[in-house]
């Protein structure tokens, strides 16, 4: 009986591969490499979230996961943290799951697993999301789960979020607030989706962007570069161009570049494409833009006008304005 239970759990909670093809998502064909990478994004994705969500045993996704490219093996576990927030959120008694995917394998991909959080938000009932959310218990990266709400909503509803441009305010989650830098931290998120919106074309990436209120384009810049060097698909000179249309926000970029390269070096999966990324958004390697992330975090303490996840982003900014600049 569990069993069928495990299967029918699959099969309910997990969207149709055909849902992440580039052309039913109405989102821009840029060439066949640019719709591999982003289909094959997509396709990992769902593979992390199908075996978590059939698990009988939350270590059993690793064997699952293990075979996929490592270029790809974030997204996968971005989905099984989707997976375990679903099954955790649907199912009597206490949320078990994405805690003790947290406190094992999880932990290396702790960035991705709180996106992939947020995704499970997006899919469930407000009155689920206190279940849902129940493992992302760090101060700091708990903002991460909006991120991953922010992402879900411009992917899977375009014209509302990206070419309507809805602007989230008042965003009720995590209950403590603020609420007004929730609001922000899903315009990381929807920044973040732009990219692949745009498929991975820096200057469709940037029109978008600056189609929207000037006073959300930091944030939308700074997702936006996450997703370049996290997921790639641009070539250098395209990415000098998406680092020059970004102007102003150039350092936000950076330290978006630097958080995805981070993301990659504590789950053992650096890339060439990240590199790549680093180099041409922080004038760094990726090694070196991890370590300042982690030299810039701050005391977790309560901070009345800007959370400790603010002012990390901030110095974390303040520490490549040097070099990145205000973009001609």
């Amino acid at each position: 009986m569990t069993g069928i239970i495990r299967g029918l759990r699959r099969r309910v909670l997990t969207p149709d591969i055909s849902q992440t093809r580039v052309s039913v998502r109405g989102f821009h064909d840029k060439g066949p490499e640019a719709v591999e990478v982003l289909e094959s994004v997509g396709a990992a994705f769902l593979a992390g979230l199908s075996s978590a969500a059939g698990a009988r045993r939350v270590t059993d996704v690793d064997a699952d996961l293990a075979p996929l490219p490592t270029r790809f093996q974030g997204f996968a576990y971005e989905g099984a943290a989707m997976g375990f927030a679903l099954v955790d959120a649907i199912t009597p008694g206490e949320p078990r799951r994405s805690a003790e995917f947290l406190a094992g394998t999880g932990d290396r991909h702790v960035y991705m697993a709180y996106v992939g959080i947020g995704w499970a938000m997006a899919r469930l009932p407000r009155f689920l999301w206190g279940r849902a959310s129940a493992a992302a218990t760090d101060p700091l990266l708990r903002w991460l789960v909006l991120d991953g709400y922010g992402f879900h909503q411009a992917y899977f509803h375009t014209a509302e979020y990206v070419v309507n441009r809805r602007t989230v305010r008042g965003f009720p989650w995590p209950a403590e607030g603020p609420t007004w830098y929730a609001d922000r931290v899903v315009d990381q998120g929807i920044g973040r989706a732009i990219w692949f919106v745009a498929g991975s074309d820096p200057a469709r990436a940037a029109d978008l962007i600056d189609a929207f209120p000037v006073a959300r384009h930091q944030d939308l810049y700074s997702g936006a570069g996450l997703a370049a060097t996290y997921a790639g698909g641009a070539t250098e000179e395209e990415l000098v161009l998406f680092l020059r249309r970004s102007g102003d926000h150039a350092p936000f970029v950076a330290q978006a570049s630097a958080f995805a390269a981070q993301a990659r070096i504590r789950a053992g999966l650096l890339t060439p494409h990240t590199e790549l990324a680093t180099e041409v958004f922080c004038r760094t390697g990726a090694a070196e833009a991890a370590k300042i992330t982690d030299e810039e975090i701050p005391p977790v303490t309560a901070e009345p006008d800007l959370p400790a996840y603010e002012i990390w982003r901030c110095a974390i900014a303040a520490r490549f304005r040097a070099d990145v600049g205000a973009q001609p």
